[in-house]
């Protein structure tokens, strides 16, 4: 069984649609109820997979304990973990203030960590696991407009190395999967925060995004969906502590 992170929507769905077509049943996970039930509904229909819900705030480190244990309650064992929050608000770095970084580092860093810990070692007792964590090209290519993803995601990346050689020799891996402007929700708030800070338009902002992507395209979240499905495939069992960038080519770096 496969528990997605922010299932109901964007990266988070499309992810959980690729891990149900590849075989998986699949836990969508998130804040909603409404919007989990009616996303897993329309999920199984289009994959025909095992397809269950699971109320759970990715910022609240100390739910992550019962998240687990409901899954495994519900479905036996828990062998996929995919790491997905959604982004806190644009904003330089300087501009941020204690509130929100704090809220942030639940979201991003603590939450999901805490997630990984209650998953990885029960993981590691039955020989099979897959965390993915769900990062964002930023870390290694920062925007200076979103400060605490940058920052932070570039603290999950470490941590998920860290992990990566924890239970190794047990089946599990660790890996991280960074995308770049994907058309979500998130990109059309990040780049309605660009056309209001430059007095521009939408339009305007998103051409000049594109203008730095080689594809000349944002990516689609069925793209990064199944980059974290092979990830947590068997095929991808020798890959363990890596970054994943899918990306388009933007990310300049060798």
């Amino acid at each position: 069984m496969a528990l997605v992170g922010g299932g109901a929507s964007g990266i988070g769905y499309a992810t959980a649609r690729q891990l149900g077509l590849s075989g998986h049943g699949v836990v969508l996970a998130g804040r909603t109820p409404e919007t989990l039930v009616a996303a897993a509904s329309r999920l199984h229909q289009s994959t025909g997979a095992a397809v269950d819900a699971l109320v759970h705030d990715m910022a609240a480190p100390d739910l992550a304990e019962h998240a687990v244990a409901e899954v495994e309650a519900r479905h036996g064992r828990l062998d996929v973990l995919v790491l997905n929050a959604g982004g806190p608000p644009p904003g330089r770095i300087l501009d941020v203030d204690d509130k929100g970084w704090h809220e942030a580092i639940d979201l991003i860093l603590l939450g999901p960590l805490q997630l990984a810990r209650q998953a990885l070692p029960r993981m590691a007792e039955r020989g099979f696991g897959r965390v993915v964590f769900v990062t964002s090209t930023a870390v290694r290519q920062p925007q200076p407009d979103l400060a605490t993803s940058v920052v932070l995601r570039a603290a999950v990346t470490a941590a998920a190395k860290l992990l990566s050689r924890e239970f190794a020799a047990n089946g599990v891996t660790v890996n991280c999967v960074a995308p770049g402007a994907t058309a979500t929700e998130r990109r059309q708030q990040i780049l309605a925060h660009r056309a209001h800070a430059t007095g521009g338009s939408y339009a305007s902002a998103d051409a000049d995004d594109n203008t730095w992507i080689p594809a000349g395209r944002a990516g689609e979240p069925a793209e990064i969906g199944a980059a974290v499905a092979f990830l947590a495939s068997a095929a991808a069992s020798y890959v363990n502590g890596t970054v994943l960038t899918v990306d388009g080519g933007r990310t300049e770096t060798i």
